[in-house]
């Protein structure tokens, strides 16, 4: 099943390369410590917790300039201690006491990133009108823990859960909160022939990565929805495959994780459940046949194995979307320690946790 990774085909990128790309920040070794403030190595990165408790969990970190925004924020939400009355190590910054249920929270950044949003000057690249997702991410206390749908428009508002809030999507890179998605590889192989993998080129009006090839099926999981309820509500939104389809056929085959630092510095760590979707050889294959539905695609083309690794090797892949089919070549055995080695750099590096530890 192996084939050579080695062999850059037309293209001059390496896997390991593609990696890189997408998982490219690591915490400065002195993060949190004791330095004096001359010291040249610093870093710039503030713990966001929920409260100015010790024990309070860390959900994002927050560059300076960040910071310096919510201290203008004249509506008592957040606590921003002097940091020359706190040790460096346990400096944070957290919503106010009075702030202490979800939906508190969430109003909270509801109303920040809107004010951020119409304000027609704070970061209008990010979380301006023309980037505004108008979908809600969950913010979770444990970003390792359960991930379970919660109703934004239920009546249990307890804090017992792994739930903390929900924020706007576009805005979460600025807080430096971890996000979550879904990616399916949908596929078919018969018998003895080579492998082939529906690849959809992105619509050139996307706000982001526009033009790019991507996975079969791709989204963000929005408060309120499980994974699973992603994946089919997106495979039936971006590809017109029946729901039917996708709940009976679909897959988890895991999930990835990478932390990525943009262009401009700001911090996007995410996790991405992954899904394989194998077309049954005694199937109709039109019924798994993806087709542009609500603009968010271009085009869906069947390409062989071989051509979806050109074109990863030739950079022409959404950064993530290259990790997941990375992903897949390990898990189907294309990709191996014998044929590549990056190997064991590659299957730790896309699932990491983000040094989540030392937050």
């Amino acid at each position: 099943m192996a084939t050579n990774s080695g062999d850059s085909g037309s293209g001059n990128l390496t896997f390991l390369d593609l990696v890189n790309a997408c998982d490219n920040f690591r915490l400065p070794a002195y993060h949190r410590a004791d330095v004096p403030a001359s010291s040249p190595t610093q870093d710039t990165l503030v713990p966001w917790t929920l409260t100015q408790s010790l024990c309070s969990p860390v959900v994002g970190l927050l560059k300076p300039e960040i910071i310096d925004l919510l201290r203008e924020e004249g509506d008592r939400s957040w606590v921003i201690p002097d940091p020359a009355g706190v040790p460096r190590s346990t400096y944070r910054v957290s919503f106010h006491p009075s702030i202490d249920t979800p939906t508190k929270r969430t109003d909270v950044m509801k109303k920040l990133c809107e004010r951020w949003r119409d304000s027609g000057s704070i970061y209008q690249d990010i979380i301006g009108p023309k980037k505004w997702r108008n979908e809600m991410y969950p913010v979770y206390r444990n970003p390792f823990g359960v991930h379970r749908a919660h109703d934004p428009k239920g009546s249990d508002d307890s804090d017992d859960g792994n739930y903390a809030f929900e924020m706007e999507r576009s805005a979460c890179a600025l807080f430096g909160v971890i996000t979550y998605g879904v990616h399916m590889t949908i596929f078919q192989q018969a018998n003895d022939s080579e492998m082939q993998i529906w690849v959809p080129t992105r619509s050139r009006t996307k706000q982001t990565w526009p033009g790019y090839l991507d996975n079969s099926v791709a989204g963000g999981i929005p408060s309120g929805m499980s994974a699973f309820e992603s994946l089919v509500k997106e495979a039936a939104e971006e590809a017109s495959i029946d729901i039917g389809i996708t709940s009976k056929y679909a897959r988890c085959a895991g999930s990835i994780s990478y932390y990525r630092q943009t262009s401009a510095g700001w911090l996007q760590p995410e996790v991405e459940y992954v899904y394989d979707m194998k077309i049954p050889d005694d199937s109709d294959a039109t019924l798994f046949q993806p087709r542009p539905a609500d603009g968010e695609v271009e085009s869906f083309d069947l390409l062989p194995l071989h051509v979806v690794i050109s074109k990863m090797k030739q950079g022409l892949f959404k950064a993530n979307c290259a990790v997941v089919l990375i992903d897949f070549l390990i898990r189907h055995g294309y990709l191996t320690p014998d044929n590549d080695p990056d190997f064991m750099e590659i299957i730790t590096r896309i699932h990491g946790r983000f040094h989540y530890e030392r937050w």
